[in-house]
């Protein structure tokens, strides 16, 4: 499928890594591919919490901030914020929520996540978040693909495009989304400049996972398989000619849809799962339902060897009433979200599994506006907040960072987004800085030009 003429182009101009990548081309290019060293993890679930959840509440306890209710922090210690909608000189809302230690951990949780309190011994929060955006389309961009500009690879994007996948029948890359969409939309699991193959394929928990997937009435798998030959044989003679890898990337695509039609029904089908199991996921009752069934799915795709699911759940963009707004988010995400690690470890998935949890930044101590009909809010906070990992190579039971007394900056082990995706990289067999994509004339990668793996967050640390 690659004619002489491109085959000794790509050894002259694009060096033998490019060279490697469109040699595996000329097969699936969603096959397993070997990391730069061996992983500690198989597969990634993130549990995309886009808006911003407030760390204040829920996972960075700051009693301090009782003493400043009501009136503003010094000008001192707000002078260099940078904040979407607020004044740095709004009153201080301390949280009204309780926290307390739990787990042989001690992590501090808030009361609005007693399910994965219960769980505290198997998390990694890690405290010292920070991002350069604060607003969402940017925060999300930047977390998910590496910059803030639209059109780069999202994080599934690179990961299946450096690892592929071990589902021969299912996308590598999964999107699951409930609540309000985030804000970026499909950017967050757009494939950018990489090729069409490694894009997020979003999926529905009822019915068709994907729309049009099953076939009109009386058209037969037989004579589907038929028009497909056809197809691919016309695309492989354009492929020959012209060594798009997009053509490629194409006929994987209705390769993969022609095997997802027996593939993909049979991943809903949740008969053979034990009724204890769906209550403990909160499938088939409110307000758990969606959110539940997402998280088991995302289990059962990463059992079948889905390299990467997305289950997103928005929106934590709390500007009023934050109070009863997190009330509800949580009431539909913490028993789901605990449900999937212990389901995972009693499975023995946990330890191949990255789990992460967050948004795209947090929420500011001060208040946003505080109304008698409304309640009070949080403004979008950058400098500092708060996420957890789990499984795949992580520390677990530990709190890794710490911010100030107010819960305005990071004051110990302070985490940049590009940090973060190093480390998640890391986990995965990559050395970040390695996995790059020739784009315009320069190697992109997801980490852009800046980033560290995290030592402290990894369980064997860094070699």
């Amino acid at each position: 499928m690659m004619n002489r003429r491109h085959f000794l182009h790509a050894a002259s101009g694009f060096g033998s890594l490019a060279l490697a990548d469109l040699i595996a081309a000329t097969g699936n290019p969603l096959s397993p591919k070997a990391p730069h060293f061996p992983a500690s993890a198989r597969s990634v679930i993130f549990l995309f919490m886009p808006g911003g959840p407030s760390q204040i509440d829920l996972f960075d306890h700051k009693p301090e901030l009782r003493k400043w209710h009501g009136k503003p922090l010094p000008a001192s210690v707000t002078k260099n914020l940078k904040l979407a909608f607020i004044k740095p000189n709004a009153n201080v809302v301390a949280s009204p929520r309780s926290f307390s230690r739990h787990g042989q951990s001690g992590a501090e949780i808030s009361d609005l996540l007693p399910h994965l309190a219960g769980r505290a011994d198997d998390l990694c929060i890690a405290r010292g978040l920070h991002t350069d955006a604060f607003n969402h389309d940017p925060g999300e961009l930047l977390l998910m693909t590496g910059g803030m500009q639209f059109g780069r690879p999202s994080m599934g994007a690179w990961v299946t495009y450096g690892l592929g996948s071990e589902s021969s029948n299912l996308p590598g890359f999964v999107v699951l989304t409930s609540g309000t969409g985030p804000s970026a939309g499909s950017n967050n699991w757009s494939n950018g400049f990489l090729p069409s193959t490694y894009q997020g394929t979003p999926f529905r928990g009822s019915g068709d996972p994907i729309l049009y997937l099953s076939n009109p009435e009386g058209f037969t798998p037989e004579m589907q398989r038929s028009r497909l030959d056809v197809i691919r044989r016309m695309n492989e003679k354009r492929q020959g000619e012209t060594g798009d890898v997009e053509i490629e990337a194409r006929i994987a695509s209705y390769e993969l849809a022609f095997r997802m039609q027996m593939a993909a029904p049979e991943l809903l089908d949740l008969s053979s799962e034990p009724q204890r199991l769906l209550e403990q996921y909160g499938v088939n009752r409110e307000p758990t339902h969606q959110y539940g069934l997402h998280c088991l799915l995302a289990r059962r795709m990463v059992e079948r060897g889905v390299r990467f699911v997305m289950v997103s759940h928005g929106s934590w963009d709390d500007h009023n009433d934050i109070d009863k707004s997190l009330q509800k988010n949580c009431q539909v995400t913490d028993q789901p979200a605990a449900a999937l690690l212990a389901d995972l470890k009693q499975r023995g998935l946990l330890d191949s599994t990255l789990v992460i949890w967050g948004g795209e930044f947090g929420r500011t101590p001060m208040t946003q506006q505080q109304r008698p009909d409304i309640g009070y809010g949080r403004d979008h906070h950058p400098n500092c907040y708060s996420m957890w990992l789990a499984g795949g190579g992580v520390r677990a039971g530990v709190t890794v960072g710490s911010t100030d007394e107010f819960g305005l900056e990071g004051v110990e082990d302070r985490i940049h987004v590009h940090d973060l995706q190093a480390t998640i990289l890391h986990c995965l067999g990559f050395d970040h800085t390695r996995l790059t994509y020739l784009h315009a004339g320069r190697n992109f990668r997801l980490t852009d030009v800046a980033g560290n793996a995290v030592a402290k967050l990894l369980k064997k640390g860094l070699a």
